[in-house]
């Protein structure tokens, strides 16, 4: 599996690259990859499905030039920003029966890096809800998938040192929820890991054998994609 660690120049960019490695790995140009970056600016993403009017404080947004983008990829509502860590994860399908379906996907990757975080932390990491990765009931990294026919994109973003304060002005509670998370606020819901990033990187390129340094960036239609979807109000807001 390639690894790469790129933070492009533009939350724009960032999520333009997740989809365009997923089809780059689709189309046979790759046999998987595992890729790091973190967000140096603050930004809100909503899942495919979400609607903005509901889980952002578009007035708070605004009023404090934080842009409102959407992923390719389902999942809530969250904040990038510094402090963030994250990891795009694509696996050919076939490559295990776990990965036929949405929930063992779910379970197959989260199981692997709850064993895996556990060896690092040196204490007991929860798998929560669908999606969430927990210690002590306290989230501290979502993730979501985005699937094609040869190939899925798994993706997340743990939370190292991130500004949950912010969080909490930024996004409203959310219109749907765990069960484990009993109507908690954000500031009461969610946990920093402070851990450095490069002890998660290396853990998970470990768990997952990422071990082909990949700098091959597909620089052009990275930016054409951002250009015409990333930035694009139509995308972003479109429910």
């Amino acid at each position: 599996m390639k690894y790469c660690d790129w933070t492009l120049g533009s939350p724009q960019e960032n999520l333009a690259c997740d989809e365009v490695l997923l089809d780059a790995c689709e189309t046979g140009a790759l046999g998987g990859v595992l890729r790091f970056w973190e967000p140096a600016q603050y930004f809100v993403v909503v899942g495919y499905a979400n609607q903005v009017m509901l889980e952002v404080n578009q007035a708070f947004c605004q009023q404090h030039d934080i842009p409102i983008l959407r992923r390719c990829s389902g999942g809530g509502t969250v904040l990038q920003g510094p402090g963030c860590l994250n990891y795009s994860l694509i696996l050919r399908i076939a490559d295990s029966p776990c990965l036929a379906g949405i929930s063992g996907t779910n379970n197959f990757v989260l199981q692997r890096h709850q064993e895996a975080l556990q060896g690092v932390l040196r204490i007991p990491v929860e798998k929560q809800g669908y999606t969430d990765l927990a210690i002590g009931g306290l989230k501290f990294c979502g993730n979501s998938q985005r699937r094609r026919k040869d190939f899925l994109l798994f993706h997340g973003c743990f939370l190292l040192n991130a500004d949950i304060g912010l969080i909490e002005k930024a996004l409203p509670m959310p219109s749907r929820q765990p069960e484990y998370r009993v109507n908690r606020p954000h500031v009461d819901f969610l946990t920093n890991l402070k851990v450095p990033a490069q002890s998660l990187k290396a853990t998970l390129a470990t768990t997952w054998k990422a071990l082909d340094p990949w700098c091959d960036i597909p620089l052009e239609p990275i930016a054409r994609l951002a250009e015409q979807r990333y930035r694009s109000d139509a995308w972003n807001f479109r429910f």
